[in-house]
C-alpha cells in the first residue's frame, strides 16, 4: 500500500516514514499542501497522512481541494489542535480520521490499518484468498497451513494482489502501489519481484495462483 505524508517538519516526516516503511508501506513525502495536490494528480495513493499546519496553505484547505477534485482515498489528519471544534472542522473538511500531536506511533499505525481496511471493505486485519492467508498486523503469510517467509517488498506485492483478486493488474498499477516516486519505469524490477514471489508462494504448491496476462500484466486467481 502506498501512502503520502504531507508534513513540513523534516524530523516528523522522517519519523513517520521510517515507521511506516518498516511495516511494509511505500511512502512518499510532500512538505507543502500544493505539492501534495500535484503528487496526487501524478500518482495513485491508498492513504494520505496530512498535517494541518503547512507553510503554503492550511491542511484543511488541502483536504477540501482533494475532495473537490474527486479524490476518494482516506485522509488521516495530524495536528496539535485538539479541541472538539478543531476535530469537527478537520472532519468536515474531508478528513476520515483525526490524530492530535504528540502521538504514539503504534496508534498512528493502528489508525492507518483501520482506514485501509475500511477503504477496501475488509473488517479485520487478515486477507484471505484461496488457501493463502495474509496477516497485516503480524506481517505473516500462510499458504495451505505452511508459513511462507517474504521480504517486505514481496509482502507488499502479495498484499496488493490479495486486495485485488481475480482482477487483471497492469505493471503501471503495481508500480503505483508497491513502489515510490523514484521508481524507474524502464527497469524489469516488477517482473523480477513477481518471479521471486512465485518461487515462494506458488512453486512449492500444486495449484498456481499468480498468472501472467501476456501484453497486459498479472492476475491472482485460483
Amino acid at each position: 500500500m502506498r501512502i503520502l505524508i504531507v508534513e513540513d517538519q523534516p524530523k516528523m516526516a522522517s519519523f513517520i516514514k521510517k515507521g511506516l516503511t518498516a511495516h511494509g508501506y511505500i511512502v512518499d513525502i510532500s512538505e507543502t499542501g500544493m505539492g501534495a495536490e500535484g503528487m496526487v494528480v501524478e500518482n495513485e495513493y491508498d492513504l494520505i497522512v496530512l498535517d494541518v499546519n503547512l507553510p503554503d496553505q492550511n491542511g484543511m484547505d488541502t483536504a477540501r481541494h482533494l475532495r473537490r477534485d474527486g479524490c476518494r482515498m482516506p485522509i488521516l489528519m495530524l495536528t496539535a489542535l485538539s479541541t472538539t471544534k478543531d476535530k469537527i472542522h478537520g472532519l468536515d473538511s474531508g478528513a476520515d480520521d483525526y490524530l492530535t500531536k504528540p502521538f504514539d506511533f503504534e496508534e498512528l499505525l493502528a489508525r492507518v490499518r483501520a482506514l485501509l481496511r475500511r477503504n477496501n471493505g475488509s473488517e479485520n486485519s487478515k486477507l484471505r484468498f484461496g488457501d493463502i492467508e495474509l496477516d497485516l498486523v503480524q506481517r505473516r503469510v500462510v499458504r495451505n497451513n505452511t508459513e511462507v517467509n517474504l521480504t517486505a517488498k514481496e509482502f507488499s506485492l502479495l498484499e496488493y494482489f490479495m486486495r485485488n483478486p481475480k482482477r487483471p493488474i497492469t505493471r503501471v498499477e503495481i508500480s503505483e502501489h508497491v513502489w515510490d516516486v523514484n521508481f524507474d519505469t524502464n527497469t524489469n524490477i516488477i517482473d523480477v519481484y513477481i518471479n521471486m514471489l512465485r518461487k515462494k508462494i506458488d512453486s512449492p504448491f500444486d495449484k498456481k495462483m499468480i498468472h501472467t496476462m501476456v501484453g497486459f500484466g498479472y492476475i491472482l486467481k485460483d
